[in-house]
């Protein structure tokens, strides 16, 4: 696909935008599911093969994965292993466990139809649904250690700074 070709899948959908910014206002998910012999997570992608493309609401056919998507299965995988391993070293039982995520995203900042519309998500919500008998203190420490630990969710709190480079090949 070339520019052209883009902009013209994209101009019908920026008009949209304009006209109706709340169709531009979408919420993405990801969920995933404790591993009940393992420290792990299961991830829902419902993909075999990893190849990112444009979403939907910004032109692309969604064939390919989106990036967005795939943040938000990487928090959910993340969290998992790591609620996973602390009820572990806490000794904490865990039936069952369903890990959830949802995040809303503006597509006019990405597609620059609106220039004071954000680009990016600006919220994202994890939750963790378990099955177990520990008590709420338990379940507190658990989620405070997993919130402390999980390396995706501290790398989007923090906001990390960020390079970008481009070299010739």
């Amino acid at each position: 696909m070339d520019a052209a070709e883009l902009r013209a899948i994209q101009a019908p959908i920026k008009d949209r935008y304009r006209g109706e910014p709340g169709a531009a206002l979408i919420t993405l998910h990801a969920r995933g599911a404790l591993d009940d012999q393992n420290i792990a997570c299961k991830v829902e992608t419902g993909r075999a093969m990893a190849i990112a493309g444009l979403h939907p609401a910004t032109g692309g056919t969604g064939l390919e994965l989106c990036s967005g998507d795939m943040l938000l299965e990487a928090l959910v995988a993340c969290a998992g292993v790591t609620l996973k391993a602390v009820a572990t070293a806490l000794e904490i039982p865990l039936r069952a466990g369903v890990v959830s995520a949802e995040g809303d995203l503006d597509f006019r900042g990405t597609l620059g139809v609106v220039r004071d519309a954000p680009v990016g998500f600006s919220e994202i919500r994890l939750s963790f649904d378990l099955d177990t008998d520990a008590s709420q203190e338990q379940l507190d420490q658990l989620l405070k250690l997993t919130e402390r630990y999980c390396v995706v969710y501290q790398t989007i709190a923090n906001g990390p700074s960020l390079s970008v480079a481009m070299t010739r090949m």
